[in-house]
C-alpha cells in the first residue's frame, strides 16, 4: 500500500460537504477486490501469526454531508482464510477456532458511524462462529493523489481494530496462541451511484 500516494480525506469532509449541493445523497461504493485485503495478526508464543481472509460481499454507503447516515456491511469467507504458518491455516479453520465447516462466514454490520478528528469511529456488530458481539473499528479514508476534493469516485479506506477471540468461542490452542486478534482492512472502493 503506497500511503504517500493518497491524500487523507476525513479531515477534508467539511470542505467536501460545503462543496456538495444541498441535495447530496448517500453514495454507494463497490469493493475492488484487486486492491483490497483483510489482514489479521495474533501472538503465537514469541512470534506472530499473520494472515488474510477474502471478502465475499460488501455493501458500502457513504454520506459525506452526514457521516452518521453512512453504513458498512461486509461478509468474509472463512473457508478461504490463509495464515503465515502452514499448519496454522488448517488449525484456524478447524472446529476449535473458527470452525469453517459449521460457520463459513464472518459478518460485520455497522450500527453507528461518527467522525473523530481525521478518522471515523465505526461501531457495529461482528458475528464469528454464530456469536454476535459489538465491535469498534477506526477508519481512515483517502483519495488518490492529484484528485480534486470533489472527486469522490475512487477511494481507499483503511480500517483498524482488535477483538478477543474468546468472546466468540474461538478458544482453541489458547495455551500457545494469544486471545487478541488485530485487524487491518484495506479496501479500494469505487462509486456505483
Amino acid at each position: 500500500m503506497r500511503r504517500l500516494a493518497f491524500r487523507p480525506l476525513l479531515g477534508l469532509w467539511l470542505i467536501v460537504a460545503a462543496a456538495l449541493p444541498a441535495t447530496a445523497a448517500t453514495r454507494s461504493y463497490a469493493l475492488e477486490a484487486a486492491g483490497s485485503s483483510v489482514a489479521f495478526s495474533v501472538a503465537f508464543g514469541a512470534d506472530t501469526i499473520t494472515g488474510t481472509m477474502p471478502v465475499l460481499r460488501s455493501d458500502l454507503k457513504i454520506d459525506f454531508a452526514n457521516v452518521a447516515a453512512s453504513r458498512v456491511a461486509v461478509d468474509l469467507d472463512v473457508t478461504g482464510a490463509q495464515a503465515s504458518f502452514p499448519f496454522a491455516s488448517q488449525a484456524m479453520k478447524g472446529p476449535r477456532v473458527l470452525d469453517a465447516a459449521e460457520f463459513p462466514q464472518i459478518s460485520f454490520t455497522s450500527t453507528a458511524i461518527t467522525r473523530d478528528g481525521d478518522t471515523a469511529r465505526i461501531e457495529g456488530n461482528l458475528t464469528v462462529r454464530g456469536v454476535t458481539r459489538p465491535t469498534v473499528l477506526t477508519a481512515r479514508l483517502y483519495r488518490p493523489a492529484g484528485s480534486s476534493p470533489q472527486d469522490l469516485d475512487q477511494l481507499t479506506v483503511i480500517l483498524d481494530g482488535a477483538l478477543a477471540r474468546s468472546d466468540f468461542g474461538a478458544t482453541g490452542w489458547s495455551d500457545m496462541v494469544g486471545d487478541t486478534v488485530h485487524l487491518t482492512i484495506t479496501a479500494q472502493i469505487r462509486a456505483t451511484t
